[in-house]
């Protein structure tokens, strides 16, 4: 949420304190929230950029997002949450022991 969002921008704003700071983002509602701008005002060092929409080839995440759904849940049914949570988390730590074949990956997928 927005409130979560902002809390993250402050964050970043603690670890850097000094220079301007531009984040890409997506087009998501959040990051366009109205209850953003006062905090976007106070904090002209913080500039956001968007993606254009529907430009998943911009934006890895994407394909990390493909890659866990056919990994972990593609034609799987569970029955509990956990097990979701449990198997998602496998596949996050599995892929962070090597991050540059990560990355190698996800770009073949976009």
């Amino acid at each position: 949420d927005v409130a979560a969002f902002v809390r993250f921008l402050e964050d970043l704003l603690t670890a850097y304190p000094t220079g301007k700071m531009a984040l890409i983002l997506d087009n998501s509602r959040i990051h366009h929230a109205i209850a953003l701008q006062p905090f976007l005002k106070k904090h002209p060092r913080l500039q956001l950029v968007f993606l254009p929409p529907y430009s998943p080839n911009l934006n890895p995440v994407e394909g990390l997002w493909l890659w866990l759904k056919a990994d972990v849940v593609n034609n799987i049914f569970f029955e509990k949450f956990y097990t979701i949570r449990l198997h998602v988390s496998q596949f996050m730590k599995r892929i962070n022991k090597h991050p540059m074949q990560t990355i190698d990956r996800l770009l073949v997928r976009l």
